[in-house]
């Protein structure tokens, strides 16, 4: 009998306690989101999903469920950086919830996506200087 995802996702936190349940299923709907986008902007048959479309879709997503509190949300997760997509993506392969190619590597994720950048900054007042310029 094959198990559920909310069983896999909780042997995975047993092994590896860093990044709430949440974050996971975030991350499934990241990616099923990502395919989605990656089908409706090419032709393509292949639904493969590189490291750095992940996080764009993964960005995209949580900038449109969570707005300014995104930050906050990924803390209480234990979300904090684009590796820690990358250990959570890994986690799902190893349980064999996600496929991955050869060239695939939990090293794509490392500094691929500024969080600051991607998550702060878009909600930042503009300076003044900008504004009257």
């Amino acid at each position: 009998m094959q198990k559920s995802f909310n069983e896999v996702i909780g042997q995975i936190i047993e092994k590896d306690p860093r990044y709430a349940k949440e974050a996971y299923t975030f991350l499934k709907e990241a990616l099923e989101f990502t395919i989605k986008q990656k089908k409706r902007g090419k032709s393509e048959a292949g639904s493969h999903v590189d490291a750095g479309e992940l996080l764009d879709g993964f960005r995209q997503l949580a900038l449109k469920e969570f707005g300014p509190m995104v930050m906050t949300v990924f803390e209480y997760w234990g979300i904090a950086v684009s590796e820690d997509v990358g250990q959570m993506v890994f986690n799902l392969i190893e349980a064999g919830v996600f496929g991955k190619t050869e060239s695939d590597s939990v090293e794509d994720f490392r500094g691929a996506l500024n969080f600051h950048a991607a998550f702060v900054e878009p909600f930042e007042p503009r300076s003044s200087k900008t504004a009257n310029s």
